[in-house]
């Protein structure tokens, strides 16, 4: 018989086959894979047969003697194995779905009929096939390509038919082959085991797993071990170590690995998380490496770093023997002198191979990385070159759980920290298209269009939605930033306890005061808008003539004038004045009589002057005044305005100036007087405290807990406080009060040897602060805390369970930041209680009152200034937000990442996915053989409809539009079954929370819900519902795509219309799916 050629167009493989195969027929096939659809296709003549014997010409499922092969040679067997479900050419059948009910099928006939060996040897067998006499050859895989059913990559195909004597021949050649122990292994076994898995019953956990090995596992190749912390270190023996919760863990090695890597990371996670604990542990690692670290913190803050290095008894890591040096930010200011024990003269700055910088939100206005050579540098230039850039490298980890304000700036700047200012040293080590300058230079333009919208279109989906891939990219690769509710949800808090439950907040509202005569709010602020507050900016009225002889003395090289000095410093004690006035009538009024005081001194001193001596008028110096808050304390006006410049009153039109001093004068005169009269005992506000005081004290909300801090913005506040207090609960329930403020020693009614602020809060939260230890014989209680916020950041004060503020920050993170001393993970009490004093106004009075100030101050700088910027769009949109914030704030306790003005670096970061699955891949190595298209069942919740998640893989690289999408080549789309998208791809973040949610930790499949599938699919066969929402989902993806490119019709830098075509379902390939009942 003369050989006859099969191309596959006139004749197909399968159509001879089909006639060829007889019932009885004895099959002989050596081919590289095998293909459960190639089955599908002779179901009906190969369920007849009396056996098939196969041969793979490759080592494919064969038990491995050798370790794992290099990759290269390790892939193509892989794909050999996985063409079992399916090659790449036969995407459309899987996505079909039907795969569980054709592989249970071919499962069962194999069984019956076939058994499968692999060439173990490295001896090329060519393939071909044998059906009982006649031969086809060559054949190189037993798929529906080499059927013809589908095309595949071949441009044509040539399948010789012999008759005997050859097929006589090759079939002597397989037998020999067949029965070679040496070439041959038997791998039946693992065939049906690898296609059961096709269609078994998978649990969530395994499908969540999947899903995250697809997407990440490029990820798991780039992360080389010099990355990666080195366990032979020894520092997860340390005792720091076995300190850590779960999610600290997690987070000191990501942190490690980052600093590796890119040399810094920013640790935010949300207030009362623990950060310097894991922070803690990270300094152990690199001082097991023999580096050396400095900690860079507030001042206040000092004794918690110092505890933890120093063998003191209440320091729990004492055996771990750190040895870090710790100095304060304002210390990178100073040249000599002693700081915390180190001589600044001597200190060897550049020395430092980690510097940790403790709430490093201190350094978020950055400025310049470079000065001129005679200009003066701010701390964060110190910091950079006397410390980063100079002698050793340097690597920056950072701590904050507010690291950006209002401008993704914030961020970048300390970021930049990392790369010593210096973008080319970070753009090569990230994976992103443009430039860091260039991404937060977007980021921050989408920012800025999003915060004009409306507030119910200003929500962070939307602003997600603009920013670019890139972003994401560089927030993930250098921040770690985890919300409590995140830890709550996605972490086992069994060994971590509880946090404590929010009660929803008291809100408090008392007039001024009681006496009938007296003035309310809205009275004193009229008044208040009527001053001028001129002593504050004395250059405004130097003559025309002589201004060009101030400019060079004042020094202003422009950027920084003294007239824009004194401008900000009068806003600022106008804004202060108004802060004090609610805070207590008493600070009111000492910074009524204050300001009074220095202006009754300059109009003397110009009452007495004579033209024809010279006077100097010493501008006024106030930044060693204690009026202000602390966040003041630290704004740029303060620091600005620190030196002192003499103007001589001859050179003044001093006549105006003292017109406008006078007045002035009168109205602070009537502003004492209308507040004179208000004494403690018709302080309203004060009687409304000693009440609250009185009811949690008779009623605790955690049985036999009478603690309460009440936190206040001002130290005069704080010490009118005390005074009062202090005596009232003495008296009424034999109670100690204490009071701590920034600038002096605490002050308490306990008999204690020593105030300081440690030893008072050790006697307040006793347990928190290890008191056993630090203070055995001593048994003084503190019951009532009076503090400023020089506590508000970095003290765990959880033994209480009750806080007031006494005046509301106009900064409402400051309120989250004060009520996180005692809402922390761990905490013993069972709820927590906030109290806040608002003045008597309604909220919206009280924000138009703000703007009011400050617009009334824009004002005047108007008239100076030649500027009409009166109240930007930004500072208008500002108010608004604060007041949703603040609106909020009456109603329910707010995390932090909640109430950030829209930016939460929280929403952002995959990077837990990826460790989820580094710890998954440990113990379960055999997940890269998954085959694709399986699927699990798990049930609906109130966060998530019933309905599936499709997760796919996008084949050509066609659907990424400007880079939106930051899993491509993945797609993952959330349905519900009546076909409405509940996520898209453009939220893998959300995606992803939302599978994790779902599935872990489910690791059996659920039972009762497969049973219902199962029976509403008929056992797999039949998938058409899901495959059409299958189809649904596909075309959403390209809906999502079609509008971005109508958009980008309009962006400029043209359009991606016109280069790429989707054409639809064949695009996309089925990794897995979830089906949710």
């Amino acid at each position: 018989m003369l050989p006859e050629l099969i191309d596959n167009k006139n004749k197909t493989l399968k159509d001879d086959l089909s006639i060829e195969i007889k019932s009885g027929s004895k099959l002989s096939i050596a081919a590289a894979c095998f293909s459960i659809y190639a089955f599908q296709e002779l179901k009906e003549v190969l369920s007849e047969i009396e056996e098939l014997r196969f041969i793979f010409t490759s080592p494919t499922f064969t038990t491995e003697k050798a370790k794992k092969e290099r990759r290269e040679f390790y892939i193509p067997r892989l794909d050999r194995e996985r063409s079992l479900y399916g090659t790449e050419f036969e995407v459309k059948l899987r996505n079909e779905m039907t795969q569980k009910a054709i592989a249970r099928e071919c499962a069962e006939w194999i069984q019956k009929k076939v058994i499968f060996k692999s060439n173990i040897s490295s001896d090329n067998i060519q393939g071909f096939m044998n059906v009982d006499d006649t031969n086809y050859m060559p054949i190189s895989s037993f798929t529906t390509v080499e059927l013809g059913c589908e095309r595949g990559n071949n441009a044509y195909s040539a399948i010789f038919k012999n008759g005997s004597p050859i097929s006589a021949q090759f079939l002597a050649t397989f037998d020999e082959l067949w029965n070679d122990g040496e070439k041959m292994q038997d791998v039946t076994e693992m065939v049906i085991e690898n296609i059961t898995a096709a269609y078994n019953e998978n649990s969530p956990d395994f499908i969540y797993f999947v899903t995250l090995y697809n997407i990440f596992n490029e990820f798991l190749e780039d992360i080389s071990e010099d990355f990666l912390p080195n366990e032979a270190t020894g520092f997860k023996e340390s005792k720091i170590w076995s300190l850590l919760y779960n999610f600290q863990k997690d987070a000191a090695l990501a942190i490690i690995n980052k600093l590796e890597k890119y040399n810094g990371c920013i640790l935010a996670d949300s207030v009362g998380l623990g950060k310097t604990f894991t922070a803690l542990s990270v300094i152990k690692y690199y001082e097991n490496r023999n580096k050396s670290v400095l900690v860079l913190c507030p001042k206040k803050l000092t004794n918690n770093w110092n505890t933890y290095k120093d063998n003191y008894v209440n320091n729990p890591i004492a055996s771990d023997r750190l040895r870090y040096d710790v100095l304060y930010h304002t210390d990178l200011n100073r040249t000599s002198g002693k700081s915390n024990g180190l001589d600044l003269d001597r200190l060897n700055w550049g020395n430092y191979d980690l510097v940790v910088i403790d709430e490093s939100h201190n350094f978020r206005n950055g400025g310049k990385v470079s000065g001129k050579d005679d200009e003066k540098e701010n701390r964060y230039l110190k910091l950079l070159n006397k410390v980063i850039r100079k002698g050793v490298k340097t690597k920056v980890l950072m701590l904050s759980a507010t690291p950006v304000n209002n401008r993704f700036n914030d961020l970048k700047n300390q970021l930049a920290l990392a790369y010593e200012g210096n973008t080319d040293i970070i753009d090569e080590k990230l994976n992103t298209t443009r430039s860091i300058d260039e991404i937060f230079k977007n980021a921050q333009r989408a920012f800025n269009t999003w915060s004009k919208w409306d507030t119910v279109d200003r929500t962070t989906d939307n602003l997600l939605k603009m920013l670019d891939f890139d972003f994401f990219e560089v927030l993930d690769s250098v921040t770690i930033a985890r919300s409590r509710k995140h830890i709550e949800k996605y972490y086992d808090t069994a060994d971590i306890g509880k946090f404590p439950t929010r009660l929803a907040p008291i809100s408090k509202r008392p007039p001024l005061t009681d006496l009938k005569t007296a003035i309310n709010y809205n009275e004193i602020f009229e008044q208040l808008m009527l001053l001028n507050l001129d002593i504050y900016r004395p250059s405004h009225y130097i003559q025309a003539s002589k201004i060009s002889k101030y400019a060079e003395l004042f020094g202003d090289d422009g950027s920084l004038t003294q007239v824009g000095r004194e401008q900000g410093i009068r806003r600022l004690m106008a804004i202060n004045l108004m802060k004090r006035m609610e805070s207590s009538v008493y600070s009111f009024n000492l910074t009524l009589s204050r300001i009074k005081a220095l202006i009754e001194k300059t109009i003397s001193i110009i009452d007495s002057f004579d033209k024809r001596s010279s006077y100097n008028i010493d501008l006024v110096d106030i930044s060693a005044d204690d009026d202000f808050d602390s966040e003041e304390q630290n704004s740029d006006e303060m620091f600005s305005f620190g030196r002192k410049v003499k103007i001589d009153l001859a050179d003044m039109d001093y006549v105006s100036w003292r017109n406008s001093l006078a007045k002035d004068s009168e109205v602070l005169e009537l502003l004492t007087l209308m507040v004179g009269d208000i004494t403690p005992k018709h302080d309203s506000k004060l009687q409304e405290l000693f009440s609250v005081l009185t009811d949690k004290i008779e009623n605790p909300i955690n049985a036999e807990n009478k603690k309460v801090i009440v936190f206040t913005a001002f130290a005069d506040t704080a010490e009118y406080l005390y005074a009062n207090v202090s005596e009232f609960v003495l008296e009424k329930f034999g109670l100690h009060t204490a009071m701590i403020t920034g600038s002096v020693d605490g002050k308490t009614t306990a008999k204690l040897k020593n105030r300081d602020l440690n030893t008072v809060l050790t006697c307040f939260s006793p347990i928190s602060k290890d008191k056993k230890l630090l203070m055995p014989d001593d048994d003084t209680v503190i019951d009532i805390l009076i503090a400023t916020d020089c506590i508000s950041e970095g003290q765990n004060l959880q033994d209480c369970d009750y806080l007031i503020n006494y005046d509301i920050h106009w900064n409402p993170v400051r309120i989250i930041q004060r009520f996180g001393r005692i809402d922390r993970i761990g905490s013993r009490n069972e709820r927590i209680q906030l109290v806040n004093f608002w003045p008597d106004v309604t909220l919206d009075e009280y924000i138009n009152l703000k703007a009011t100030v400050e617009t009334r101050m824009k004002i005047v700088d108007m008239t100076a200034t030649g500027d009409d910027n009166v109240l930007s769009d930004e500072e208008k949109t500002d108010l608004e937000y604060r007041k949703a914030q603040l609106k909020r704030l009456q109603e329910e306790v707010v995390d932090i990442e909640d109430m950030s003005s829209g930016i939460s670096i929280m929403d952002l970061g995959l990077n837990e996915f990826r460790l989820d699955l580094l710890d998954y891949i440990k113990k379960h190595p055999d997940i890269e053989k998954t085959p694709f298209g399986l699927h699990a069942v798990a049930p609906a919740t109130a966060d998530t409809p019933a309905g599936v998640i499709y997760v796919l893989k996008n084949r050509s690289n066609s659907v990424n539009i400007d880079n939106q999408n930051r899993l491509h080549p993945f797609y993952m789309v959330y349905i519900t079954n009546d076909g409405e998208v509940v996520c898209d791809h453009l939220s893998p973040k959300a995606m992803l929370d939302k599978m994790r949610y779902i599935c872990k930790g489910k690791t059996e499949p659920i039972a009762e819900l497969y049973r219902q599938f199962n029976k509403e699919t008929r056992d797999g066969r039949n998938m058409t519902v899901f495959s059409q929402l299958l189809g649904e989902a596909i075309s959403s993806i390209i809906e999502v795509k079609e509008e971005s490119d109508i958009d980008s019709l309009f962006k400029p830098g043209g359009t991606s219309v016109l280069m790429s075509e989707i054409k639809g379902l064949d695009d996309f390939e089925l990794i897995c799916f979830l089906v949710i009942k």
